[in-house]
């Protein structure tokens, strides 16, 4: 079979026109490593592909061919007949009250041809929440001061962030990734760059809030957190080395001291999380003892092997393993007392997750799940204007095939990892549910291709997971989308996510309050985006061409575009034009959900992350500039209060 039939099959779009308007062809050396990186996908007979039943009204799916009649159909899940039942015309229509979830469908016709489908059956929509409209206060937790944690922000101060949320009106905290990176590397931060979506990142945790315990077990623990408290930017190697001795201490006093309710509950997370979490223990282990990346470990650890994985658990490495189970088990109570916090203060929506769009090759997600998971392919973006070369972003994402061979469980239990802590999460990227941009290993990005996914099964996962743990999504569709994407998005009741800074015209006229769409999340910038207090000074073009980046933009055109803000808000009665005046702008569009930057209240000149640096800004590393406790006597709480009231009263709900 040549390159070209192979693209077919495998979804593969290896030529396209980028948004240069340059007509892009792959060259065929870097396609077949795109097609020898792709696992086969199943080209189906009687149906178009992944069957998916939206449990609404009498659901009906339109066959390919039935093959030589009757068709008989058999539904099972988990090893157990579901329903069953056959056809004469090109259509099964479904019978009413089939299980929400993840099961197969096998077809067969009068001539013994048969085929095994994967089928979801999903709710009409996601959940889409139970308020009219909202704000939340946007974090970066790692930022965050207090005058007790070990040098970066804690599920403590999470819990604080909660109860300033509250205070100031919000119905929620939203924050960067909380994805477990790679403790060896603490220097690597990037939330968006995670060893793991399954997993938490353990620096996070209070150490001194874990039972078992106490300063006593590290010496010297109080005076080197308040060193490490100084500053304006995390330091992570020394802030890692001091919590990774403290976990292993609170972690030894456990195996010695801990109560039987405690062993109880542990043991309990450990049976909930199975056999993710032993794996991923497991991975864990085996990371720290071969030191490189997991191809290139013994043969018999290159693939995920259950049998060798027990042998682990109940061998010599047995402390370790159960040492990794203790970390996540920890990170996990605290995340969720600071959930169950914002639940009992009867915030609308609690936490706001942002879930990152891959994973590094390296880890554990891309270990357990070789077939769903390409780890010889990096998600990227084709040239356009900001990027005339493209983008490879060095994360490895879901493939269509080793998706559809497990129902898509992989990518349920993905977005169920975060949806069981929040009651929103943000997909970042999330057109990449309907095709990535692939750029083989050792190939530049602009010689990568758009690979097609299952767009409608991935939809209908996203709907199960929402409504099974009452979880409002947002995509991130920033950009263009192909046509009738967004609308296919919202069908399934999926928000969009709507950034003012770009919702613009082609003249740079800001867009009315009535040109936002009701069911999305709006905000002024983002993570990546310079802070309001950055925009207004110019500061972010000054920050960029120090750094030989192309801000994209010269200062006669900031200058119309502080004119053009300025227009915006006169034109809705607002006559100033400091942070509270826009947003009094975007709390009066029709989106029911606004995310407010804590380093926009506070002021903040300089942006979290500035894409295309690693080294030479400190990307995901600097502070808030007061601590917890003094945020409320830094921000005008009349004027926020002010600017989002039509948002926080019981009537605008």
């Amino acid at each position: 079979m040549d390159l070209l039939a192979q693209a077919r099959i495998k979804g593969v779009q290896s030529e396209f026109v980028d948004a240069l308007g340059k007509l892009r062809v792959t060259d065929p050396v870097a396609l077949k490593s795109i097609l020898d990186a792709l696992p086969e996908k199943r080209v189906y007979r009687f149906v178009s592909g992944p069957v998916v039943v939206r449990a609404l009204g009498h659901p009906r799916t339109e066959l390919v061919t039935i093959g030589a009649p009757p068709l008989k159909w058999k539904m099972t899940g988990n090893g157990n007949l579901i329903a069953q039942g056959e056809t004469r015309e090109p259509v099964i229509a479904w019978p009413a009250g089939l299980p929400l979830g993840y099961h197969r469908l096998t077809l067969t016709d009068a001539g013994g041809v048969t085929e095994e489908v994967p089928m979801i059956v999903a709710p009409e929509r996601a959940f889409g929440g139970d308020f009219d409209r909202g704000w939340l206060l946007a974090v970066q937790l790692y930022s965050v001061r207090s005058d007790r944690n070990w040098g970066i922000g804690d599920f403590t101060d999470l819990a604080g962030l909660v109860r300033l949320a509250k205070q100031l009106g919000a119905d929620g905290v939203g924050l960067n990734p909380l994805h477990v990176l790679f403790d060896d590397h603490p220097a690597d931060c990037s939330p968006y760059s995670p060893n793991s979506r399954l997993f938490l990142n353990p620096l996070y945790i209070d150490v001194e809030a874990i039972p078992e315990f106490s300063p006593d077990l590290v010496p010297d623990a109080a005076a080197t957190a308040a060193r490490l408290r100084d500053g304006d930017r995390v330091p992570y190697p020394d802030m890692a080395a001091l919590k990774w001795l403290a976990l292993r201490a609170a972690f030894d006093s456990f195996v010695k001291t801990a109560s039987g309710v405690r062993r109880n509950q542990f043991d309990a997370f450990r049976a909930a999380r199975a056999p993710l979490l032993s794996r991923f223990a497991c991975f864990e282990v085996l990371r720290h003892r071969f030191a490189a990346p997991w191809w290139e470990w013994p043969q018999e650890w290159q693939q995920l092997d259950e049998t060798k994985c027990a042998e682990l658990r109940n061998g010599p490495d047995k402390h370790e393993v159960e040492f990794v189970e203790f970390v996540q088990w920890t990170a996990d109570s605290q995340l969720h007392a600071a959930k169950e916090l914002a639940g009992q203060l009867g915030m609308r929506v609690g936490l706001y997750l942002d879930v990152a769009v891959g994973v590094q090759s390296n880890g554990f997600d891309a270990w357990n799940e070789q077939g769903a998971i390409s780890r010889h392919l990096a998600v990227g973006a084709p040239p356009d204007v900001l990027n005339t070369i493209g983008q490879d972003w060095g994360l490895a994402g879901f493939n269509a095939g080793g998706l559809e061979a497990q129902s898509f469980v992989p990518f349920a239990d993905m977005l169920a990892a975060s949806m069981r802590h929040s009651g929103a999460i943000r997909l970042d990227h999330v057109l990449g549910l309907k095709r990535l941009y692939l750029v083989p290993r050792g190939f530049k990005p602009d010689n990568g291709a758009y690979v097609q996914m299952p767009f409608e099964a991935l939809l209908a996962t996203v709907a199960r997971e929402s409504a099974a743990h009452k979880c409002i999504v947002i995509g991130e569709d920033l950009g263009t989308v192909p046509e009738g994407f967004r609308e296919t998005m919202q069908d399934f009741g999926i928000w969009s996510y709507l950034v003012m800074m770009f919702e613009r015209d082609d003249a740079g006229h800001f867009r009315p309050v009535d040109h936002y769409r009701p069911n999305a999340l709006v905000t002024l910038n983002t993570h990546d985006l310079s802070t309001y207090a950055g925009w207004r000074s110019f500061s972010d073009l000054r920050m960029k061409r120090s750094l030989g980046l192309d801000p994209g933009e010269n200062d006669q055109a900031r200058w119309d575009a502080l004119g053009l803000l300025d227009e915006i808000l006169r034109a809705n009665g607002i006559r100033a034009n400091d942070v509270y005046s826009v947003l009094a702008f975007l709390s009066r569009t029709p989106s029911r959900l606004l995310a407010v930057s804590l380093e926009d209240l506070l002021g903040v000149i300089d942006q979290p992350n500035i894409p295309g640096t690693i080294d030479e800004h400190p990307n995901w590393r600097q502070r808030l500039p007061v601590t917890l406790d003094k945020i409320v006597s830094k921000v005008d709480v009349a004027a926020l209060k002010a600017a989002t009231r039509e948002r926080s009263l019981p009537g605008g709900r």
